[in-house]
């Protein structure tokens, strides 16, 4: 085992400073474009435009790596990010920097699925898991990380946007100086959406909503700080600390979820989220601890609501097809983070930034609704049968790709026969 993960090390490093440079650029564009006054809907855009190049890139990128090899493609993927970084902060325009992020999003799928390929060429079944847990965790804290760089610079300064330049940079030595083999080709990624409804359609229709809501706050949690009179650093703390709320409630979540009836944990939890949401549009606080502590309370329910939701799909799927239901919802995931900022930048602008919660609170609400409706409708896969719960943090879901499905150790014993074959994903 450690020499597995010695093994792994130096890749593991650089995908530090990946996440690192993602998570500082993820919150320094719309902070750095709300104070220029741009519009609430263009801000939106941003996040729009990163998760429709993400999920392009997760289709796409596999035969271009196919074609150039994963080291130069690793490089040239990382250049470019590094260089938008840089240039973002030179040309300070909203329709530059819209269409920027898209190029971002795309080459960000692209470093990713090469990374998670390579950790899985490296893993053997005994460390799978382990090296699983260890790429999330450095993922999850890479994110934190660079969201807390924020305080230690003038926003208004092309300073942080060097800073992320200098993190990719860093990023992409370990692996163009690694002498170690190239592994095989990724695999390449489909999206059967009938058949992922087929298999569970509250797993379907709610990472759609989960994506919707994630995808809102994501990309305009910082612009409702802001509109709500919070400082740099209470902007950063607040969306650091709803990561790491999310981290610390998925494991509790997911040991209830294995006990009773995923669907009416599912639905408990985004009842949570939504009075949560809905208590901060409404309310519309003005203390920054109030803010804070109820932002925290709606990140650590909202987060734990793509891996049940995961764990609930693979339930039904047979044991050979989990890494093609649990691609295929990371997909539909990214679908809803682009429909998320679309609608939410602009109910901001019309409402409130306080709106933004409103937005959440209509996804959350309808998965809650659906959750308990299904229930009555579909049995539960026995306790003995079900899938093994396993933590993903909506942070860093954002930034997996279906490749990242294949490192994970499931570890059940679950057969192929387990479940309606009527209900299988095929």
């Amino acid at each position: 085992m450690k020499r597995n993960l010695l093994s792994v090390a130096s890749l593991l490093f650089g995908t530090l400073f990946l996440f690192m440079g993602n998570g500082l650029q993820g919150i320094l564009l719309p902070m750095r474009g709300n104070l220029e006054g741009y519009a609430t809907t263009t801000l939106g855009l941003l996040g729009t435009s990163w998760a429709a190049g993400f999920v392009i890139g997760c289709l796409v990128a596999p035969k271009l790596v196919r074609r150039v090899g994963h080291v130069r493609a690793f490089s040239g993927f990382i250049a470019i990010i590094a260089i938008i970084a840089l240039v973002s902060g030179i040309i300070i325009h909203p329709v530059w920097w819209v269409l920027l992020r898209a190029v971002t999003g795309f080459a960000t799928a692209g470093t990713s699925m090469i990374i998670e390929s390579w950790l899985n060429e490296r893993a053997t079944n005994e460390s799978r898991g382990a090296i699983f847990s260890l790429y999330i965790a450095i993922t999850l804290f890479g994110v934190v990380a660079g969201q807390m760089m924020i305080p230690l610079e003038d926003v208004r300064t092309p300073v942080l946007f060097m800073i992320c330049g200098i993190f990719y940079c860093i990023a992409m030595l370990p692996t163009t100086l690694s002498t170690a083999a190239s592994p095989q080709p990724l695999k390449a990624v489909k999206l059967d959406l009938p058949a992922l409804y087929r298999n569970s359609p509250v797993s379907c229709l709610g990472i759609l909503l989960v994506g919707i809501a994630n995808g809102a706050y994501g990309t305009l949690g910082a612009v409702f700080g802001a509109g709500s009179g919070l400082s740099d650093t209470s902007i950063a703390i607040m969306m650091s600390a709803t990561i790491f709320a999310g981290a610390l409630m998925q494991l509790p979540a997911g040991r209830l979820s294995d006990r009773i009836d995923r669907r009416h944990v599912l639905a408990a939890m985004s009842a949570i989220a939504a009075i949560a949401g809905l208590l901060l549009a409404i309310l519309q606080p003005s203390s920054p601890y109030f803010i804070i502590g109820l932002v925290v309370l709606y990140g650590a329910v909202a987060n734990t609501l793509y891996p049940i939701a995961v764990a609930h799909a693979n339930d039904y799927a047979s044991a050979e097809d989990f890494v093609k239901v649990s691609g295929g919802l990371l997909l539909l995931y990214g679908i809803g983070t682009i429909i998320g900022p679309t609608i939410g930048g602009p109910v901001m602008s019309m409402i409130s930034p306080h709106a933004l919660f409103l937005v959440t609170a209509v996804a959350h609400v309808l998965i809650t609704a659906y959750a308990i409706i299904r229930s009555r409708m579909r049995a539960a896969v026995p306790v003995g049968d079900r899938d093994a719960f396993t933590t993903i943090p909506t942070a860093t879901s954002q930034t997996l790709t279906p490749e990242s499905m294949s490192l994970a150790d499931r570890g059940t014993g679950k057969t192929p026969e387990t479940g309606d074959p009527a209900l299988k994903y095929s």
